[in-house]
């Protein structure tokens, strides 16, 4: 049978992007203010905020995903580094905030001050319980301790001896009445035989009233995640003890061989796996099929982020807004409820508020994110302003990091597909977020939606045309240093 060529292009699919709709507003009696932007990202983990920060390393390592995590979103570690780099970056998130922190630094008696300060430099942290054979706490030792002490010296000649602990029972209240009263910062939690079972730090306890919206595990630590490629098992397996979700970080999730990968990873590693990216109905339907109920959710998009150059280069993608599109229709198709997370394009509330209307769960940025305090990377002064460096994870200079360090990363293609530069300096997360959220809230209640599953049912597209995105931006004004008056 011929091929009919014509016809791939006369039914062809419209393929289309945020700047191609708004949402029409609808009658509302929903207050900006009231509106509830929780949602669940997996079966198992649940946001307060629909925000993700993107695993690239100009973006998501610890202090961005602690940082994103106080605000209610998740932080997705990027994965170019060492299998030890990233673990560690997902301890530090996770040691950054706990009622209880199980995972305690401890020194033994017999170790020298020098050993101590090491320590607590390497760990970032400001006491050590001291702890003999391994388990029993004999005292404590804190940085002012070493400060005024030989580095020769060992720690049992320094240590504090008789040490304010609480019982396993403690409840928050509880500790917060202790430490003030007995002015003690850290608060070692011992059993009966005086067994060290964790600390408790006054940091912590008021971190809890300071970020009421945090997003906590059920041992009351930060939410995190990190990206892995699926071929990496080796990865995964040392992750998953530490973080609440893996990532999947490939361009084009929709391949016999990632499928395969996947499939045999997330047989043997237990934390909830995102899979990903996917653009198209039938790559959604695939991967359900291939991974069997083993996907706790999917990214959506390929090829429409503010660094990809995929679709310039390719011609091929699926840009963010159809692809979560497509993939709604796959579970809806299924009867399933996976979440989609809309990963690509995003640049401002709207666009997110779009993405979730098209049935997407949460959004994922990376430009957005980039230009925060919080981002690797310092600042760069340029014309009297600032900036951040800003790369995509498939540009040459990412792609070499990644080849030197990672062996389930070498070179499939022969060409880079992002690019490198520098984005404005935004502030801090808190405050990013802060205008974020209050631009969604401000959409919702446009639409008359209350929840983002209220969103999905109410929301209406509106066309736009190339006149009418002009129209839409400020226009007949002659806007500040913009032109000379």
């Amino acid at each position: 049978m011929p091929i009919d060529f014509y016809s791939k292009l006369t039914n062809a699919s419209g393929v289309y992007t945020f700047r191609d709709f708004v949402l029409v507003p609808g009658r509302s009696d929903v207050e900006p203010s009231k509106v509830d932007l929780s949602v669940n990202l997996t079966k198992n983990v649940h946001l307060n905020l629909p925000l993700v920060s993107s695993p690239m390393d100009t973006v998501t390592e610890a202090d961005m995903a602690i940082a994103l995590a106080r605000q209610g979103g998740i932080g997705i570690i990027h994965r170019n580094m060492s299998i030890e780099e990233q673990v560690e970056n997902a301890k530090r998130v996770k040691r950054a905030e706990s009622f209880i922190i199980r995972d305690v630094v401890t020194i033994a008696p017999s170790q020298k001050i020098s050993d101590a300060l090491e320590l607590m430099n390497t760990k970032s942290i400001s006491g050590l319980p001291v702890v003999q054979d391994g388990e029993r706490m004999v005292g404590i030792l804190t940085r002012r301790d070493v400060n005024f002490s030989d580095p020769k010296e060992q720690v049992s000649q320094v240590m504090t001896k008789e040490v304010i602990v609480a019982s396993p029972d403690v409840t928050i209240e509880d500790a917060k009445k202790i430490m003030n009263k007995r002015k003690v910062e850290k608060l070692p939690v011992v059993d009966q035989n005086k067994r060290l079972l964790g600390l408790i730090t006054i940091k912590d306890v008021y971190s809890r009233e300071r970020f009421p919206l945090a997003t906590r595990d059920n041992q009351e630590r930060l939410l995190v995640g990190a990206a892995i490629s699926p071929y990496d098992l080796d990865r995964a397996k040392a992750l998953e003890k530490y973080v609440d979700i893996l990532v999947s970080d490939v361009a084009h999730f929709h391949n016999t061989n990632v499928l395969e990968a996947a499939k045999k990873l997330t047989k043997e590693v237990a934390v909830e796996f995102i899979a990903g990216n996917l653009g198209t109905l039938e790559g959604a339907r695939d991967t359900l099929e291939a991974l069997d109920g083993r996907v706790a959710g999917i990214r959506a998009g390929v090829g429409s982020g503010s660094i990809c150059v995929t679709s310039e280069v390719t011609k091929a993608g699926a840009p963010t807004l159809f692809a979560v599109a497509q993939i709604a229709a796959a579970m809806q198709e299924t009867g399933l409820q996976i979440p989609i997370i809309a990963d690509g394009g995003i640049r401002a509330a709207g666009d997110g508020a779009l993405a979730l209307a098209a049935g997407a769960s949460a959004v994922m940025m990376g430009n957005v994110f980039a230009g925060c305090t919080e981002s690797p990377g310092g600042l760069i002064k340029i014309g009297g302003k600032y900036y951040k460096p800003y790369r995509g994870m498939g540009s040459l200079g990412s792609r070499q990091k990644r080849f030197a360090i990672d062996r389930y990363n070498q070179p499939a293609k022969g060409i880079a597909e992002g690019v490198e530069g520098v984005v404005p300096y935004r502030g801090d997360v808190s405050t990013v977020v802060e205008e974020f959220s209050g631009g969604l809230r401000a959409s919702f209640g446009y639409a008359g939606a209350s929840s983002v599953k209220d969103l999905w049912v109410k929301a209406r597209f509106g066309a736009v045309t190339a006149a009418g995105i002009d129209e839409m931006r400020p226009h007949s004004i002659i806007l500040p240093g913009e032109e000379k008056i």
